[in-house]
């Protein structure tokens, strides 16, 4: 990262017990030197049969809504929805996220893979906070009313 900056990924990190993503995304973090969340509890949702856990992995298949509920009603810290925007969308649409963390690179893809799918319905946050940074990136975040 630019400049020396963690942009605040330490202290978030640090708050997080578990995180969750679909299998596009899982595929993607597989690309990495080695697992980034190896000290975490990590949850793939997958639509296939899942294949077997792995040392840092549980898959999951099913109602995702009912799974996260369960979760986010057990004793535990923060939990990170990595994605991508299918998951999100579901999450969304039954009100599981309570914030989000909006990361602009001063950088224009042109393509790219969407936060949320068409199929999202619109939701009210409010933002908390807004940082920029020395390298141009800026960091929005929002709560749920």
């Amino acid at each position: 990262m630019g400049g020396g900056l963690d942009y605040g990924y330490r202290e978030f990190y640090e708050s997080v017990d578990t995180t969750l993503m679909g299998n596009s995304t899982y595929r993607v973090v597989l690309t990495a030197d080695s697992f980034p969340y190896p000290d975490r509890t990590n949850y793939v949702f997958t639509r296939k049969t899942p294949p077997p856990d792995t040392d840092h992995v549980r898959f999951v298949s099913g109602d995702i809504a009912a799974f996260v509920r369960s979760l986010k009603n057990a004793t535990g810290s923060d939990i990170w929805l990595i994605g991508g925007g299918q998951i999100n969308t579901v999450m969304l649409n039954d009100s599981l996220i309570d914030e989000i963390i909006v990361t602009i690179f001063p950088l224009v893809l042109g393509d790219g893979v969407p936060l949320f799918s068409p199929a999202a319905e619109r939701s009210q946050f409010k933002t908390a906070g807004c940082e920029t940074y020395e390298t141009g990136l800026i960091q929005w975040r929002m709560i749920k009313e």
